[in-house]
């Protein structure tokens, strides 16, 4: 993510990302909420309410995000917001909160574009690594993350933060034994 705001061209044609704000909120929700119909369609259904602490907690990260200005959202040349990246920290080092498309702009490189621009704004802010914790099994979670040079990383060898996202996550997410913390070292640039 560029380290400053405003509009930024993508490789994507008539796709470009902008820095979110906390008015977007409610964006981020429904891009989610898109999003994961694909994890419905593989039997991992997650129906909490609104008030859930998972919820809450889920909602509460992204706010800190859209605060701190750490979160991109592309937006398609309509006008309508299809994705975003949202970029947390755990254990002083840049961890990747969510990275959510909807389906309709699946599979066109935007995923791809805003991790990119999450490895960059990682880098910028003197990051060593960029973690994430994702589905292991699912074709378009690990996968996708290995081909972007992330590698699993055993919870033992987690710091603290990263440990406990990953316990909270596999408490409360279908599925929780598919559940893995991943890391990509980051080249510091200078």
């Amino acid at each position: 993510m560029p380290s400053v705001p405003g509009i930024h061209a993508m490789n994507h044609p008539g796709v470009v990302l902008r820095t979110g704000s906390v008015a977007d909120i409610d964006i981020l929700s429904q891009i989610d909420l898109e999003a994961g119909v694909l994890f419905e369609r593989a039997g991992l259904r997650l129906d909490l309410p609104k008030d859930h602490e998972f919820s809450l907690a889920e909602r509460s990260r992204w706010l800190r995000c859209l605060s701190a200005g750490t979160v991109l959202i592309a937006v398609d040349g309509s006008g309508e917001e299809v994705g975003f990246a949202a970029a947390g920290v755990r254990d002083g080092e840049p961890y990747l909160d969510q990275l959510s498309v909807r389906p309709r702009s699946m599979r066109l490189g935007i995923g791809t574009e805003l991790l990119n621009a999450a490895t960059r704004m990682a880098t910028e802010r003197g990051g060593h690594a960029l973690w994430l914790t994702t589905y292991s099994h699912l074709a378009w979670n690990r996968p996708f993350y290995e081909r972007n040079g992330f590698v699993v990383v055993s919870a033992d060898r987690c710091d603290p933060q990263i440990a406990q996202e990953l316990a909270y996550e596999r408490r409360w997410l279908p599925m929780p034994q598919e559940r893995v913390v991943m890391r990509k070292e980051l080249v510091l640039e200078g």
